[in-house]
């Protein structure tokens, strides 16, 4: 049984303008709390993404703020899971890892102790990250508190089971990875062809068993049949979209003559998926690719091409609208006949068959947005178009000579809007930009000078940035004021993670879920950071901001003012 940890067991961070971080003083208050949340379905609370202490809670500042969250977490009333309604999965396991030995070793008993312990232990999902699929499982054994290797390997495989710290996992697919490797599973983790996807998701009781059957037994599923192999009707009917026999010769394509350096279909993301491990991701400049759905008269959840740096030849077969949106560059129509035009950036101009649409390399900024009326037609992952770099969901990058299907323009929703949009203000390289960010959840790991540096000083946005996450490089690096790593604890876009080096990591779309490096901010303005090339000075200003811890009362007249990658494998 479970129930919610005493209010004055719990501490609040500001995680940005629409996340609250709630932390706990163990695991299993953690995961209490978690369930709490989830059955309260508090107002305005958008997603929850539990980890080893901490729950992030992701909501709509529109309808609710942190103050009235808190107190609303202090409030909950207690609640109540048995046990034995919980989804149980049962995973068959060869016990021939090449960390076994060790483990035994590090634990002081023999390797046979490990596996009869292992087996006979009840293991629970915590909560999930690092990978879609990958679960922490926590057990009711005390022996198992195992170190992490001193140095992680390269590449890990599939269906590794391993321990770290105080849990034990499985990895769903081939990774870098800094477990103790003690077995290995035929069971697979993720299937989006299974209902859920993922095996793990928090709250499933796992028992782990000697190998020797053909199949994972799953009992007490939730969602539909609960079988490995079970496929949901949703999962089914958008596999086959894009090649079913509705699409009509109305419908137009695009034929790649050249990517760029990066051309990716995006829409918004995926949000909603985090018990799962899986982050939102999306399109790195939202505001960018709605204009551009909105002025070909899509609905602004389509799904259109994200364009890195720029550079890119696409010939258009049949007759379409096109609006390019985001970086600035030229932007070419070349007709069959020889014919040059010239559309502006933010207005919609007609494609027809055997056009050649190129656009120059960027100018402003680094991301384009190409929306076709009708949307990009791609199979879905979890409802989502999305391209997800990290976690290796959604569609493939876009390469030279893939054909690009377009849904049928006349499924469009809207009338395609006539009136161009304004070009924003976007930098080049070595320009200054000043981006407001709000400090938290762990600015308490920094020290005053530290977090003066990071308000006062220039960081530059150096090449080894991508959709995970730009790299700042600083003259003075951040200084800590706590040594180690956190728990592993949820993060948000736009998050500045400072690894041991105290050089911040400026969190992009596909972040990894969780990470044990602190983060000292969050960027306010996430679409205007996935428009800063490498090279660009950056500034960070912040403001006066509540203090969650407080009540009410107290957080009207309480505020903290500007003050003068993850491995998790």
């Amino acid at each position: 049984m479970t129930s919610t940890p005493p209010a004055d067991s719990l501490t609040f961070h500001t995680a940005s303008t629409r996340h609250l971080l709630v932390e706990c003083a163990d695991l299993g208050t953690t995961m209490a709390l978690h369930h709490s949340l989830e059955a309260a379905d508090l107002p305005g609370v958008t997603e929850l993404i539990p980890a080893a202490r901490t729950v992030l809670i992701s909501f709509d500042p529109a309808r609710t703020n942190a103050e009235i969250l808190a107190e609303a977490v202090r409030g909950l009333g207690h609640t109540e899971s048995a046990s034995d309604a919980a989804r149980e999965v049962t995973i068959d396991v060869h016990y021939d890892g090449d960390d076994l030995a060790e483990v035994a070793d590090l634990l002081s008993v023999s390797p046979a102790e490990v596996i009869k312990r292992h087996q006979a232990a009840t293991w629970q999902v915590a909560f999930a990250g690092f990978a879609p699929g990958f679960g922490y499982l926590a057990g009711d054994d005390e022996l198992f508190n195992v170190p992490r290797r001193s140095s992680p390997r390269t590449r890990v495989p599939v269906g590794s089971v391993a321990l770290a710290g105080e849990f034990t996992g499985v990895y769903p697919r081939s990774s870098p990875g800094g477990w103790q490797l003690i077995g290995r599973t035929d069971a697979k983790l993720w299937d989006l062809d299974r209902e859920p996807p993922a095996l793990f998701v928090p709250g499933t009781i796992v028992k782990f068993a000697e190998a020797g059957r053909e199949t994972v037994e799953v009992a007490g599923s939730s969602a539909g049949s609960g079988s490995p192999g079970a496929a949901s009707d949703s999962a089914v009917e958008s596999a086959a979209d894009p090649a079913s026999d509705s699409a009509t010769a109305a419908s137009p394509f695009l034929e790649v003559l050249r990517p760029g350096l990066q051309l990716l279909v995006q829409d918004l993301g995926r949000p909603g998926f985090a018990s799962m491990g899986v982050s939102a991701a999306g399109a790195a400049d939202r505001t960018a690719l709605t204009t551009a759905n909105r002025l070909v008269g899509n609905a602004e959840t389509a799904a259109g091409l994200e364009s890195f740096e720029g550079a890119v030849l696409l010939r258009s077969t049949g007759d379409g609208v096109a609006a390019v949106t985001g970086a600035t560059g030229t932007i070419t129509v070349t007709a069959a006949d020889g014919t040059v035009l010239m559309p502006h950036l933010g207005e919609a101009f007609a494609l027809a068959d055997g056009d050649e649409l190129e656009l120059g390399p960027t100018e402003r900024g680094v991301r384009r947005y190409l929306a076709v009326r009708g949307g990009i037609a791609v199979e879905t992952a979890l409802d989502s178009s999305s391209a997800d770099t990290l976690a290796g969901l959604g569609p493939a990058a876009v390469d030279k000579g893939t054909t690009v299907r377009v849904h049928d323009p006349r499924t469009a929703p809207h009338l395609v809007d006539p009136n161009p949009t304004r070009p924003r203000d976007l930098p080049q390289a070595g320009e200054t930009v000043t981006l407001s960010v709000t400090l938290g959840p762990r600015e308490d790991w920094f020290t005053e000078a530290g977090i003066e540096t990071l308000l006062s000083q220039e960081w530059t946005v150096t090449h080894e940035s991508d959709r995970v996450g730009l790299r700042l490089n600083g003259e003075v690096p951040l200084e800590r004021a706590r040594t180690g790593e956190l728990p592993s604890e949820g993060a948000v876009t736009g998050a500045l993670q400072v690894p041991p080096n105290g050089q911040p990591v400026l969190f992009g779309p596909d972040h990894p879920l969780t990470g044990g490096y602190p983060i000292i901010a969050s960027v306010d303005d996430v679409d205007l950071a996935a428009q800063l090339p490498p090279g660009a000075k950056l500034r960070f200003t912040t403001t006066a901001r509540p203090t969650p811890n407080a009540h009410p009362a107290e957080a009207s007249r309480t505020a903290a003012g500007p003050r003068t990658n993850e491995n998790e494998g």
